[in-house]
């Protein structure tokens, strides 16, 4: 059996430009990085503005397990399916960080024969926007230092600087750093930390922004600090917006590639969606809309993180209408909701998949709550029976909603073509019937009015506690006229509450908030639960033990 790396470097890819040319994209608005992967240029944007807009598909799971759910992979199997229907339709994916790659969760662009190619590129390097982002970020922190050093004309708090350095790379020992050490020369000393790339406010607004004005206007309302008389200051106070901008220009350019069976597919932007808002650029999904009758796109983990984001900021930022989710799970990853084990989930257990599909059940009524209709993928193992298979045809049918059993990573598009079948249907149908998307809250509701609609209606808690230090901070945030936007939980992502280990649908808990902190250039408030942070480390047995590259650059044991 092969690797999906031994797969993905035996696919038989078209030149970018033949991508291109299949999409009505002119040489003069495609930028190559190399022969399989490009960036598309501005002009593409007016020339496609008075286009209809194709129907938006979102892709999200049940809560991850050990099990493995699959949800990209569906992802790009349903895109692939759509094309063998006859059904034009475009890829709109995240860009994979390199600190899961080298870390425990692998690459992020697929699996088997439902994969993005080139898969190596993607997942390590690709076109460079990670690397952008960092150092725009890291630029912000420089200037910032520097302005302390050189008089400190703002009278900036150096024990309330709000903005952190980052590193795509999980690195648990540049948590909490002090810099400036070494004598006057070196700085003014103060206690730092760094998080990973993707959890940056620049992440954030490099896929929130619609274009270079856009973007670099939210550059300059990024809170940095507060000043020794309690006031906010903001980047663009620093003079440091137009060499940020001039570091992002590119990287706010969509990157086209394609799956294995040729189907188009835009890759990027990235933020995690336990510590970030968990979805692609806005621009790319967008432009995937015009060129196509159907953009499928994702979201990050369990609809609990990436839908409620992707619905509640990014379709709100963007004036997007998802026409339908697709809801990612596999059966043994119900069995393990269930309390079956890793090493048991082979086996049939009839009890703990009736125990386990309530996970499944929760996050097919959350997504009700959004007024969109819902098609569970259930993403086909060679160990599943028929009689679980059956239970859970026959449960979800009692929900309401159509299921499809997939077998994508086998069997590529092939594998999709029901599931294609009856997203393409259920979106008719839901159209002839006056289906409406709207969001699960006003942004113009308080705070902390907006978080517990979250808890008590997503997350299904009784309730919310804060900590002293969040109630403090919601009250500043609020009190400098920050109120009115949406909130981004960080929240961990194994289960619905803040307690990684309860599974399934957990019961008479409340969550917990210890802080909160204003992303005012991103447009929304980071709500800290849990001990989720910010910057991940490295497992014991790091995934970079096992890449490797040989005299030719051949990649071997990436995922």
């Amino acid at each position: 059996m092969l690797s999906d790396i031994e797969i993905a470097q035996n696919a038989k890819m078209k030149k970018i430009n033949e991508i291109a040319e299949e999409l009505g994209i002119s040489s003069d608005e495609l930028e190559p990085y190399g022969h399989y992967k490009a960036k598309l240029s501005e002009s593409l944007y007016s020339k496609l503005a008075f286009k209809n807009d194709g129907k938006l598909i979102l892709v999200t799971a049940i809560n991850p397990t050990p099990a493995g759910e699959g949800k990209t992979t569906v992802s790009v199997g349903l895109a692939e399916a759509m094309a063998k229907i006859g059904k034009k339709a475009m890829l709109a994916l995240r860009e994979p960080s390199l600190g899961p790659v080298f870390g425990i969760k692998g690459g992020a662009a697929g699996g088997g024969y439902a994969q993005v190619v080139p898969m190596e590129d993607i997942n390590l390097h690709f076109t460079g926007d990670m690397h952008a982002i960092t150092s725009a970020n890291n630029l912000l922190c420089a200037m910032l230092d520097n302005h302390l050093q050189q008089g400190n004309e703002l009278q900036i708090d150096q024990r309330r600087i709000m903005f952190k350095r980052c590193l795509d790379m999980n690195d648990r020992a540049l948590r909490n750093t002090i810099i400036g050490l070494g004598g006057k020369v070196n700085g003014v000393p103060r206690e730092d930390s760094f998080q990973i790339t993707v959890a940056s406010e620049i992440m954030a607004i490099l896929c929130l922004a619609t274009d270079l004005n856009d973007l670099k206007e939210r550059i300059g309302n990024i809170l940095v600090a507060y000043n020794l008389k309690g006031e906010p200051v903001f980047a663009k106070e620093l003079g440091a917006c137009g060499a940020m901008t001039a570091l992002l220009k590119d990287a706010l350019k969509p990157n086209l590639v394609q799956t294995l069976e040729n189907t188009p597919a835009f890759i990027h932007g990235g933020p995690f969606a336990n510590i970030a808002h968990g979805c692609n650029s806005i621009r790319a999904t967008k432009l995937a809309l015009k060129l196509g009758d159907y953009c499928i796109t994702e979201a990050g983990f369990g609809s609990d993180l990436g839908a409620e984001k992707f619905f509640d900021i990014k379709c709100r930022y963007g004036g997007l209408s998802p026409a339908c989710v697709v809801l990612v799970a596999t059966i043994r990853a119900l069995k393990y909701n269930g309390g079956v084990q890793k090493a048991d989930l082979e086996k049939e257990n009839m009890w703990a998949l009736e125990k386990g599909i309530v996970n499944l059940q929760t996050h097919i009524e959350n997504m009700h709550k959004y007024h969109v209709p819902v098609v569970v993928a259930i993403n086909k193992f060679h160990t599943d029976t028929e009689q679980e298979i059956e239970f859970v045809k026959e449960f979800c049918s009692n929900l309401g909603v159509e299921v499809s059993m997939c077998e994508v990573f086998a069997k590529g598009g092939e594998g999709g073509i029901d599931l294609a079948q009856k997203v393409c249907e259920t979106i008719e149908f839901c159209a002839d019937n006056e289906n409406s998307f709207k969001c699960l809250y006003s942004e113009k509701l308080p705070i902390k009015e907006k978080i517990e609609k979250i808890a008590t209606e997503i997350y299904r808690a009784d309730g919310v506690t804060y900590t002293t230090q969040a109630e403090k901070a919601i009250k500043e945030i609020e009190g400098i006229g920050f109120g009115n936007i949406p909130v981004c939980i960080a929240k961990t992502q194994y289960s619905l509450s803040d307690n990684p280990s309860l599974l399934g649908k957990p019961k008479n808990f409340k969550i917990t908030v210890r802080d909160a902190r204003l992303s005012s250039g991103a447009g929304f408030v980071v709500i800290y639960t849990g001990d989720i942070m910010t910057m991940p480390g490295l497992p014991k047995a790091p995934s970079a033990l096992k890449i490797d590259c040989d005299n030719n650059g051949n990649i071997t044991g990436l995922f």
